[in-house]
């Protein structure tokens, strides 16, 4: 597991990655792929920010536009008001919750922040989408994850070819990182995109190498809860699994996971204590 102690400014707030954490996914849109994430209703909202943050996850990332493969345009304004009621849900009943947003927009972004006290930008695209992303995440001062994608949502799964998938990938941080730092950007966070732009082998492959990221000295987000990359390898649906999530982001963790993003909480939180008691690292209890 990674020993580097890596720490995000939240809003003034150093947060320690010295153990890893979990950020839980709150679906803020009628089609994510998997259907039991998704919530609409103020009530919904809520409901899901609170379970969270009971089970243990310490970010909650926030969505309103899925990004599954052949997922529908969604407005910039519909996105955006989406967000305000989910984000502004949350403020109130999770007032202390560290708040990600998962958006490929710089104004949608802007606002998240500016409006709402969004503290983290999780950026699909990893700038690609929307050209002014760096450069207004590094105004904004916020956390910034940066995710590897070949294509967009809706054709990344045509776009699969690598002349040398992990070289590729590694090329593509680099590049960007430089960008990000050039324009002043803190706290990059990176997330080499499990299912996007890539096929069920190339997923299986980039975990295999999952530990080459190191290299970077920077926090690694993986996110495979319930993708296709399981239920294609299984013959099983998203909702059948969890067996499947629970592997891999036992692997993810022993190649140096710093934030694992899950849509059942509690189970990560739980890998991670059992991965840090193998490792012969001591974690706080659960809370009850």
């Amino acid at each position: 597991m990674q020993d580097v102690p890596y720490s995000l400014n939240i809003g003034g707030r150093l947060i320690e990655l010295a153990q890893p954490i979990v950020m839980g996914i709150l679906n803020a849109t009628p089609d994510s792929f998997y259907s039991a994430s998704r919530v609409e209703s103020e009530r919904d909202i809520a409901e899901r920010a609170l379970q969270i943050v009971a089970e243990g996850g310490k970010i909650i990332d926030v969505g309103a536009y899925s990004t599954r493969p052949g997922a529908d345009e969604v407005s910039q304004e519909e996105e955006m008001n989406r967000l305000r009621l989910a984000l502004g849900v949350i403020t109130k009943v999770a007032p202390e919750a560290i708040v990600s947003v998962d958006t490929f927009r710089a104004d949608v972004a802007k606002m998240c922040v500016e409006e709402c006290g969004a503290h983290i930008i999780n950026d699909i695209s990893g700038g690609t989408m929307d050209r002014r992303m760096f450069r207004t995440v590094a105004h904004l001062g916020v956390p910034y994850i940066l995710t590897h994608i070949q294509g967009t949502p809706q054709t990344m799964q045509q776009q699969c070819q690598y002349e040398d998938l992990i070289a590729d990938v590694m090329l593509y941080f680099s590049q960007r990182v430089n960008d990000l730092r050039a324009l002043g950007a803190k706290d990059i966070i990176l997330d080499p995109g499990f299912g996007f732009g890539k096929n069920l082998e190339q997923n299986y492959a980039l975990m295999h190498h999952l530990d080459d990221f190191s290299e970077f000295g920077l926090p690694l987000l993986v996110g495979v809860s319930r993708k296709s990359m399981i239920h294609q390898l299984l013959g099983v649906t998203p909702a059948e699994s969890l067996t499947g999530t629970i592997a891999l982001q036992t692997v993810a963790l022993t190649k140096g996971a710093n934030i694992i993003r899950a849509h059942d909480v509690r189970e990560a939180v739980e890998i991670i204590r059992i991965v840090q008691a193998v490792a012969g690292q001591t974690l706080p209890k659960l809370s009850p």
